[in-house]
């Protein structure tokens, strides 16, 4: 699986997502920034990405996901 399919899984299954994807062959980092990660905690966050690439890491395609999210107040302050 490429990152351009990782990228198109994550915004499609989360709302108004905007993601940054870069993989190493099975190994995938993720920054995913959402209005739907507001009011959630960090594992909340980390189970709507897994969710979505539910598929993909069940088959074996992806083995490791190294992930960041953030709401769109947070992905601001982080890069103010």
């Amino acid at each position: 699986m490429n990152s351009e399919q990782i990228k198109s899984k994550l915004e499609a299954a989360i709302a108004d997502s905007q993601v940054e994807v870069s993989s190493d062959g099975s190994h995938v980092q993720v920054v995913v920034v959402s209005p739907a990660f507001e009011g959630l905690n960090a594992v909340k966050k980390q189970q709507l990405v897994y969710a979505a690439l539910q598929d993909a890491i069940s088959s074996g395609a992806i083995h490791a996901v190294q992930m960041k999210t953030y709401t769109p107040d947070e992905w601001s302050n982080h890069h103010a």
